[in-house]
């Protein structure tokens, strides 16, 4: 009766895909079915542990997040989890073989989450490294299914892709991860004077990210190259918005693209990928 369990495990970690993110749902419906359920699975555990120092307020961070890496490592040792979502993760992390130290690399950013730091450059491009560039790179050794002269062909333009990912966010919820969280990411930052040129230096960085990861995206497989290409185009969306916001209305308001839109992007993403190609 395992495979029940197996079927449930990957459908929790969807159901915790489409309640946490809907952007992050509709690329993963824009990639081909055999890959879903292993993308799902890894949005799942990077959600699980997101949510431990996000939003477990009140409760033992530090404990539970040392937890989740002990449950983790068991369960991928020994094939099996009693918590579903780790136990889906298990399951694409030996299928696909993806290494340890990506894994070991994102928990890690999730305890510098647990700590009062004010970023220097090491440790911001460390942050972004585990919570981003890694987690994109677990999702590549998906869509080239274990090819490793792919993988590594491609490697850098995920890991772009990923940190531009992770700086939009940064801007987006740079208001609630400050006065809420009580975080600054970006190196060396003086909330008191963030103002128009320090957002354009950080919107300059991102842009040569951009350009950089959109030659990878052309390179993927067909079973995934238009779901990425996708979620990059609602990111450069995203991204066209913070840059018409003023710095001050960034400190004061998250940046959101409504549902409508985003259907409205998919359609004509769709259309762009089907008859024009990227």
């Amino acid at each position: 009766m395992k495979i029940l369990f197996d079927e449930l495990s990957v459908k929790i970690c969807e159901e915790t895909t489409k309640k946490y993110s809907t952007s992050f749902s509709l690329g993963i419906l824009a990639l081909k079915p055999i890959i879903r359920p292993a993308i799902y699975s890894i949005y799942g555990f990077v959600r699980l542990a997101d949510e431990i120092v996000d939003s477990f307020h009140g409760f033992d961070k530090e404990r539970l997040l040392k937890n989740l890496r002990e449950e983790t490592i068991y369960a991928i040792e020994h094939k099996i989890s009693i918590n579903p979502i780790i136990h889906a993760f298990q399951e694409v992390v030996n299928k696909y073989k993806i290494d340890w130290n990506l894994v070991d690399t994102f928990l890690k950013s999730m305890e510098m989450d647990l700590q009062d730091i004010i970023y220097d450059s090491n440790q911001y491009k460390q942050y972004i490294l585990g919570s981003a560039e890694v987690v994109g790179l677990m999702c590549l050794q998906v869509f080239v299914h274990g090819d490793k002269k792919q993988y590594d062909d491609l490697k850098p333009f995920a890991m772009k892709l990923g940190s531009a990912f992770q700086k939009i966010n940064f801007l987006r919820d740079l208001k609630d991860d400050y006065q809420v969280l009580g975080r600054t990411y970006f190196p060396n930052l003086d909330m008191n004077v963030f103002n128009q040129n320090v957002k354009r230096d950080i919107e300059k960085d991102i842009e040569e990210e951009f350009k950089e990861a959109l030659i990878g995206i052309k390179k993927l497989p067909n079973s995934s190259k238009f779901g990425v290409y996708l979620a990059y185009r609602y990111y450069v969306s995203l991204f066209n918005k913070i840059k018409k916001t003023s710095a001050h209305q960034i400190l004061n308001e998250r940046i959101r693209i409504n549902n409508s839109k985003k259907i409205s992007l998919m359609m004509g993403s769709y259309l762009q990928f089907k008859f024009t190609g990227i």
